[in-house]
């Protein structure tokens, strides 16, 4: 089907509008360590069903403890470390400013690309790192006393939501390696029969590393009560379980699945654009007033992660 990859991209870039609005909405009554831990449980839980349904087994396709490894590591830092980051910058600085922020995410993945990979940094792409961070600049920083700018977001919040972004680009690499590995060492016949399961597969793996991670943060944050308190409230479960399956079920999946249909500049230009989708919803069910100047950083922050791609 032609551009079946830019539709994929696009239904990518507006699936993450609505769980970045879902999990601002559910961080906001859970806290980041319980709405996380129940997306890890829901995602894995929709995971057995579908492996279930497609091999008629609850696990996904067998592969190397190399491609483990790869895919376990991606789910730390993208997963625990990313998104704990991104829904505790949601309950301070709200999710279409976290969404701007997530534009960061392939200047920290070229950065990343080029230590553990040795691919090289072009000048378009060092150049897209500026226009990037000028459309953010442009959104956070305002007039301050005596004329001077002044950053008119909380400095945590910020803070988390870069930490996201670094996270993000980060895992994005060793995900494309630890999904190489897997390709690579899981049976033939599944690669060849249903190759649309890679990204399903290899999610899985991730999703289980990050059920592992929020598990310890939450014996440190003692929030245990919290989790169990969460099934009883029929609204949050069903914001939680819509943000699983847009998020880290079907979301994430694919991501992956869009750079296998179409080239990964325009796949991912086309995934950035929650920034720019993310504002009408956010001024509607939030209330948020949106200025000029605003929309202005989100699009050139956008434009930055499309010279960046297809320079």
């Amino acid at each position: 089907m032609q551009y079946l990859g830019e539709l994929i991209s696009l239904g990518v870039a507006f699936s993450w509008t609505i769980t970045a609005i879902l999990s601002e909405y559910a961080s906001k009554r859970l806290g980041s360590i319980t709405l996380n831990m129940l997306r890890m449980v829901f995602a894995l839980a929709f995971s057995v069903v579908m492996f279930l349904v497609v091999f008629g087994r609850p696990l996904p396709a067998e592969g190397s403890t190399e491609a483990y490894c790869w895919m376990a590591l991606s789910g730390f830092v993208g997963f625990v470390m990313c998104d704990y980051c991104l829904m505790k910058c949601y309950t301070i600085i709200g999710s279409r400013f976290g969404q701007l922020f997530m534009t960061l995410a392939p200047l920290s993945a070229a950065i990343t690309a080029w230590i553990l990979l040795g691919q090289k940094l072009q000048i378009m792409s060092i150049l897209a790192m500026f226009v990037t961070l000028a459309g953010i600049s442009i959104s956070i920083l305002g007039r301050g006393d005596n004329h001077l700018l002044s950053l008119k977001l909380p400095l945590n919040g910020v803070f988390y939501a870069a930490v996201a972004a670094v996270c993000q680009g980060i895992g994005l690499v060793i995900s494309k390696v630890g999904l190489d590995s897997y390709q690579a060492s899981m049976p033939h016949d599944v690669a060849i029969s249903t190759p649309w399961m890679l990204p399903f597969c290899a999610n899985f793996f991730r999703c289980l590393a990050g059920l592992g991670g929020f598990t310890v943060l939450m014996i440190f944050n003692k929030s245990f009560g919290k989790f169990r308190n969460s099934f009883r409230d029929g609204k949050i479960m069903v914001a939680v379980i819509a943000t699983t399956i847009f998020g880290p079920f079907v979301g994430v999946a694919f991501s992956l699945m869009a750079v296998q249909y179409t080239a990964a500049g325009i796949a991912s230009t086309l995934m950035a654009l929650t920034p720019i989708i993310i504002l009408l919803p956010s001024r509607y069910m939030f209330h948020q007033h949106i200025t000029w100047k605003e929309i202005m950083g989100a699009c050139i922050s956008v434009v930055g992660v499309a010279m960046f791609f297809l320079g």
